[in-house]
This record gives structure tokens, C-alpha cells and sequence, in this order.
């Protein structure tokens, strides 16, 4: 649909709507530049605190992805109020605006409209240097793949609107959205990466494939190295698939090859759509082992890597 739409362009502008980026960039001063993005969605949890939470903490991701600070929010609020009661959104305030400071995000205002279905997000400014932005393209050959957070949650989430998922399966993808990408982003800038993305609705090989789309590179994953949440084998062995899986599969087909070794189940996951998930990461080989390391230690205990840039075939993945 963007594609249709006159672009305007801007000598400042860093990262627009041109690429399928994280967030937009644009260049304010030869040492400074802003970085604009926001996204709000439907409860995926039942707990409201823990919803607005992860909705904050899914927001905030896109200016991680890209290596920046975020500075500022403003919450983005669709309420059904002659349905339900005011103190669901309170709590849901209350759980964005905690994880706002945790990030050391200060809220600046907002917007709310009525509307029947209850929605929830921030629009979120931050800053970073015009040289140092991460953009999900830039991944050279040899590079290893490192993803941080593990996949499923879409899997999960569906289970939980059809009140079949279990309550540990839920505090664990509770807690996993609601974790900032905040420590994974520091690391990876201290390090020096080539590229990142911040998976979310696309699945990982969605954002995977905007990485190699129209490039000279392609990449390799190793579908036994990629970390899962147990609970989304067995829901999707039950055919416990989101739709959002089923369009990222059909959209991206001819972008992906899966060999016929890789389980099915694990196929799925590869193409779950994905809240607040983590951050996949291109860094060069001789730095992947000391990052990997480094976010260990340092509280990013599910980071992995799960495979590498290629030379051939370009614009493609492999999933082996």
C-alpha cells in the first residue's frame, strides 16, 4: 500500500517509510538525531497491569532495535467506557507507566478516543547519534544471527483467548514481553553489530527476510538453535495457530526454504507472529562469542545464536 503513495524525501532524513524499518530517523544536528515511532494493539493477556506493561515494552523496542535512548511517550488509548469499567484502564495505565520508568522514559501527554474494543500503546521519541544508527539492513556475510528473547508467544497468546493455555505458560510469556530490550541494545552498541531488528509481528522469519529483501546477502538459520517456549510445541502439535502465523508464511514463501527435517511444529514457530519479542542481531563473527557472553552474564539469559549471514542464495533464507 506504500508503495503507491508519493514519498517525500529530506537530506536529514535517516530512516523513513522507504525501507521496512524499526523506526524513522531523522538528523537534527551533525552530533544528534530523533528517532519517532509508535504501535498500540488489543489485549493479548487477561491481567491489564501485565498488558499495559507489555505494550509499553513493545513500544519502546523499535528505538532499541535502531541503538537508541528513548526519551519521551505518550500513551495512545482506545476505551469501550460504557462497557467497562474505568479501574481496567487505570491498571493498564499503571503497568505502562511503570515500565516507562523502568526505561527512564518520562510520559509527556497522550491521546484516548471511545471505541468498543479496548487498545493500548505509546508513541515514543528518543535520540541517538546520525552515525550510529542500526538499521535491519547492513548484515555482511560471515555474520553470526543472534536472537534474544525466545519465540511463541503468538502460539501462546491464541491459547489464552481460547482458555487453553496453561498459568505457567502464561506468567512466562507474561514475563518475557514485559522484559525491555533496554540491556540486549546497550550490549550489542558497546559490542559493534552490522545489523538488528526487533522481532515482532512479522515472526522471526518475517524480520529475517526484510534483512536480505533486495540485498547481495542471504541468510542461514539453524532451526534446533533457536530458542522456543516448550508450551508453543505442544499447542501448535494441536494446531493452536494464530492467523497472523499463516499470513507470515504465505507472505514471505517464496522468500524461505525449510528443509524437510525441520519439524513442522517448529516451522510454525518460526513464522509466529510475536509481541514485544526480542532483538535479532547480525554481529560480525569474531565478536558474536564475547556478545553472547556478555548478555549472559548480564541478564539476557535466553540469547542464542541460530545462525549466520550468507553470500548465496541472495534474498534468501534457509532453514535447515
Amino acid at each position: 500500500m506504500l508503495s503507491s503513495l508519493p514519498l517525500t524525501t529530506d537530506p536529514n532524513l535517516i530512516a523513513g517509510i522507504e525501507r521496512a524499518e524499526d523506526a524513522s530517523v531523522y538528523k537534527l544536528t551533525d552530533n544528534l538525531a530523533i528517532i519517532q515511532t509508535l504501535d498500540f494493539f488489543t489485549p493479548i493477556v487477561d491481567d491489564p497491569y501485565d498488558f499495559g506493561q507489555i505494550a509499553a515494552a513493545n513500544a519502546l523496542s523499535d528505538v532499541y532495535a535502531m541503538g537508541g535512548k528513548p526519551l519521551t511517550a505518550m500513551n495512545i488509548v482506545c476505551f469501550p467506557g460504557q462497557s467497562m469499567d474505568f479501574s481496567i484502564l487505570q491498571e493498564v495505565l499503571r503497568g505502562g507507566l511503570d515500565k516507562m520508568r523502568e526505561a527512564g522514559v518520562l510520559l509527556v501527554g497522550g491521546h484516548s478516543v471511545e471505541d468498543p474494543e479496548l487498545k493500548y500503546g505509546l508513541s515514543v521519541t528518543g535520540i541517538i547519534h546520525p552515525e550510529k544508527v542500526i538499521l535491519n539492513s547492513g548484515s555482511r556475510p560471515g555474520d553470526r544471527l543472534i536472537l534474544t528473547k525466545p519465540l511463541g508467544t503468538g502460539i501462546i497468546s491464541t491459547a489464552i483467548k481460547g482458555e487453553m493455555a496453561g498459568g505457567e505458560a502464561i506468567v512466562k510469556i507474561s514475563r518475557s514481553m514485559a522484559t525491555l530490550n533496554k540491556k540486549a541494545s546497550e550490549l550489542m552498541q558497546e559490542t559493534g553489530v552490522n545489523a538488528s531488528t526487533d522481532v515482532t509481528g512479522f515472526g522471526l522469519l518475517g524480520h529475517a527476510a526484510e534483512m536480505v529483501e533486495c540485498t547481495d546477502i542471504g541468510m542461514v538459520i539453524s532451526a534446533a538453535a533457536v530458542p522456543f517456549f516448550p508450551e508453543a510445541k505442544e499447542l501448535a502439535e494441536m494446531g493452536m495457530l494464530p492467523a497472523g502465523l499463516h499470513r507470515n508464511r504465505e507472505f514471505r514463501q517464496d522468500m524461505v526454504t525449510i528443509e524437510q527435517d525441520v519439524p513442522r511444529y517448529l516451522a510454525d514457530i518460526l513464522f509466529d507472529a510475536q509481541t514485544s519479542g526480542g532483538l535479532l542481531i547480525a554481529v560480525p563473527a569474531d565478536r558474536a562469542e564475547a556478545l553472547l557472553d556478555r548478555m549472559h552474564r548480564e541478564g539476557v539469559a535466553e540469547a542464542a545464536v541460530i545462525g549466520e549471514v550468507v553470500a548465496e542464495p541472495k534474498g534468501k533464507i534457509r532453514v535447515r
